[in-house]
């Protein structure tokens, strides 16, 4: 992996930490959420698997998609302060928790285009990825170009797959060009995907909710007191 691997306690990320973000699109956190957490999660995720066409919206089949965003021990993660300090790092504004599901690629998935979540949307909308199993090439592991936020065409660049433990959280620009690789080798590899949107959002994506199947309140407003001790890098 080539972002810095340092723990960030307390909400306090490292200058390092946050010009990769600035430059690159994206960070890891490593080990951010506590090894006695993982149990429950997983166990949310478990509990929580909905078919295909169960959801509002039909879901791709190659995955295990999970209605999460009701449970407690999620809803804590989503607010750890490390996390809150490097979205509000990027957007600079009060946010909000506007989605949190789970997912999960099965043996054999055909591996996502390159593609860009919010195309247009740099500055109002962060994503995280909360690792729930170690994951890496061989189970479907996400792919990034570095950089391609800052891109609007498409770039030369190579991806570069991650690789990491459980409780590893990936923060990300939506803009950047990203996709799920394939799960060759059949191995677990959950996650939660988190979205967070300026507060101004909030009525558009409030429009939405049905169709995502958010079910969670999403009215906390988390403000500049989630910044980071470091000076913005732009």
């Amino acid at each position: 992996m080539t972002a810095d691997r340092t723990p960030a306690p307390d909400g306090d990320l490292s200058f390092p930490a946050l010009r990769h973000l600035d430059t690159h699109g994206y960070f890891v956190l490593p080990n951010a959420i506590p090894a006695d957490w993982l149990a429950p999660l997983r166990a949310a995720f478990d509990t929580g698997v909905l078919p295909s066409d169960q959801w509002p919206v039909p879901r791709q089949s190659e995955w295990r998609h999970a209605q999460v965003d009701l449970d407690a021990h999620v809803q804590r993660a989503c607010r750890l302060p490390a996390l809150l300090a490097a979205v509000h790092h990027v957007l600079r504004t009060p946010v909000f928790l506007s989605q949190v599901e789970g997912r999960e690629p099965l043996q054999g998935n055909a591996p996502q285009p390159l593609h860009r979540d919010a195309a247009g949307c740099s500055g109002q909308l962060m994503a995280a990825m909360v690792w729930l199993d170690d994951y890496g090439p061989a189970n479907g592991a996400t792919q990034v170009v570095p950089g391609s936020h800052r891109i609007a065409e498409p770039t030369a660049a190579l991806p570069q797959i991650l690789s990491g433990d459980a409780g590893d959280i990936l923060i990300f620009d939506p803009d950047l060009l990203h996709g799920a690789t394939s799960n060759v080798g059949g191995a677990r590899r959950r996650s939660l995907l988190l979205s967070y949107a300026c507060a101004a959002l909030r009525p558009d994506h409030l429009a939405t909710e049905a169709i995502r199947g958010v079910r969670m309140d999403t009215t906390e407003i988390f403000g500049a007191d989630a910044a980071p001790v470091a000076h913005p890098v732009h």
